[in-house]
């Protein structure tokens, strides 16, 4: 089973930009589709970004698209999100996901996830 532990978060003005990682142990991690959701302050978790175990394939929510970047080191066990030209909309807690890549999907779904990290809180300021 893999553990996730997010990190890079925390307070950025109207227009800068974060880089978010996620670490992963105990399993293999090549073996994982990844993902990135968010959760902003009171409203439903939402999908921002998947990428596929080989790095190759990725897949954005539109209003991220242009602006963020995931990416992973499989060597390093660890994804990223670039977040650039950063918003207050983009204000939120950022979670890691993984899944199996055994099917190949780039899936939204945050219930097809079975692991997660504890979250990262990303604020950006007006």
């Amino acid at each position: 089973q893999v553990q996730l532990v997010e990190s890079g978060g925390g307070l950025v003005q109207d227009g800068g930009s974060l880089r978010l990682s996620c670490a992963a142990s105990g399993g293999t991690f090549s073996s994982y589709t990844m993902g990135w959701f968010r959760q902003p302050p009171g409203k439903e978790r939402e999908f921002v970004s998947a990428i596929s175990w080989s790095g190759i394939t990725t897949r954005y929510v539109d209003s991220v698209k242009g602006r963020f970047t995931v990416s992973r080191d499989n060597a390093k066990n660890t994804v990223f999100l670039q977040m650039n030209s950063l918003t207050p909309e983009d204000t939120a807690v950022y979670s890691c996901a993984a899944r199996s890549a055994s099917d190949g999907l780039l899936v939204a779904q945050p219930r097809l996830y079975p692991y997660w990290g504890q979250g990262t809180q990303v604020t950006v300021s007006s």
